[in-house]
């Protein structure tokens, strides 16, 4: 039995997240048929973290046994053939067993994209998040700094319908960068909760648009009074698992 360590791209506008959903399709269970079709038997595919309905990936990680070996660059070409175009892996390896991709992370990275102008062209719409509203960069910046260090997240959490040991998180840095219309926001930290990233950037619009001042971040950080409508949530679109730590 070995274990194998996979990066998965995805555009995750057609599933209802990476998680297996009754619903409908999601990133996980495509990933499950074709490995457990690789492996004759039925196979657990387990990942880094939960994207939501319609957020993609850069490079999520997952782990799973297999029974077969088979060289991870064999691996990478086998479960290509048996996925949808709009999932990849990109890299496979056969790891540790006790390798796991979500309890042996030490943080991650995610990016969001929005596009700053009157009208959005058409092929970005499946990756780019778009407000046609004037939005201030430097102050947007000043907010996200004002997101680092340690705080507890529950005014910028959605509810998980699962119970939580905590809410508090660790942010390592933030950015806001413009590129004439092109806006990009990384924000690296330990862990993150439900809708936790979408959530900021929700606000830092909000900031943008002179609707809060930026020192209101660390007022809501400080008080951690559940999530209010002054936190919306941004996008899907927009979103994208950016990179893994180990």
């Amino acid at each position: 039995m070995a274990r194998y360590k996979l990066a998965v791209a995805y555009d995750g506008t057609a599933y209802l997240g990476f998680q297996i959903q009754n619903q409908g399709p999601s990133i996980q269970g495509e990933l499950e048929k074709a490995a457990s079709y690789l492996a004759c038997e039925q196979v657990r595919v387990n990942g880094s973290g939960r994207t939501d309905a319609g957020v993609h990936a850069r490079a999520q990680i997952v782990h799973f046994d297999c029974p077969k070996p088979i060289p991870p660059a064999s691996m990478v070409r086998a479960m290509n053939t048996r996925l949808p175009e709009d999932i990849r892996v990109t890299s496979a390896a056969i790891v540790a067993p006790d390798f796991d991709a979500r309890r042996s992370a030490k943080g991650k990275e995610y990016r969001y994209f929005l596009y700053n102008a009157p009208i959005l062209p058409p092929v970005m719409r499946p990756f780019w998040a778009w407000d046609h509203k004037p939005l201030d960069a430097d102050a947007m910046q000043d907010a996200a700094s004002r997101f680092c260090g340690n705080h507890d997240f529950a005014p910028f959490s959605a509810n998980p319908h699962r119970e939580l040991f905590t809410t508090v998180r660790y942010i390592s840095s933030f950015s806001v960068k413009r590129s004439g219309p092109r806006i990009s926001f990384a924000v690296r930290g330990d862990g993150f909760l439900y809708k936790q990233v979408r959530s900021m950037v929700g606000y830092l619009l909000r900031v943008g648009r002179g609707s809060e001042k930026p020192e209101s971040v660390s007022e809501l950080l400080d008080e951690a009074a559940p999530r209010t409508a002054r936190v919306p949530t941004a996008p899907a679109c927009g979103l994208f698992l950016w990179k893994v730590f180990y």
